[in-house]
């Protein structure tokens, strides 16, 4: 397939898919005559993977990474060399968890402020109609405060 039908595959930009393939990320399986780039189902699923990890805020290096490990393992590596692998695989999956259960502690916070928000929006208006924001059922009355993020290691 072609940059833009995997652009629109994967919802990322043109310019995105160009970069990802200038920093190593990603390259095209072929080019055809006419010089365009031609991207397998194998490479649609690296942007998409690349798309994901950048939503869970990781680096780009950190992809590189992961994409080493997964690499790897597609090959027949030596059993000790395996077993380094699966054991960085099975970090990756832990960040990956973590960073999974951030996100819904901080989606919890945002859903607790638009409740919060909601019903200081009815009481300021005297609108009977807060207990039907689509917000007002989500979390409970109580407003949410910050959360306390372990900075630790993990």
């Amino acid at each position: 397939m072609q940059i833009g039908e995997v652009a629109e595959r994967t919802g990322l930009s043109l310019r995105t898919i160009r970069y990802y393939e200038e920093v190593g990320l990603v390259t095209p399986s072929a080019r055809t005559r006419g010089g365009f780039r031609v991207y397998t189902e194998a490479d649609a699923g690296r942007l998409e993977l690349v798309k994901r990890m950048k939503s869970l805020e990781f680096t780009l290096e950190e992809t590189r990474l992961l994409f080493a490990v997964l690499g790897g393992l597609a090959g027949e590596p030596a059993p000790r060399e395996r077993r380094r692998l699966v054991d960085e695989l099975t970090t990756w999956c832990r960040e990956i968890d973590w960073r999974c259960a951030l996100l819904r502690e901080r989606l919890q916070i945002a859903e607790g402020l638009a409740t919060g928000l909601d019903r200081e929006l009815a009481t300021r208006t005297g609108s009977p109609d807060a207990s039907a924001s689509p917000h007002a059922s989500a979390m409970s009355t109580r407003w949410v405060g910050e959360a306390e993020y372990e900075t630790g290691p993990r």
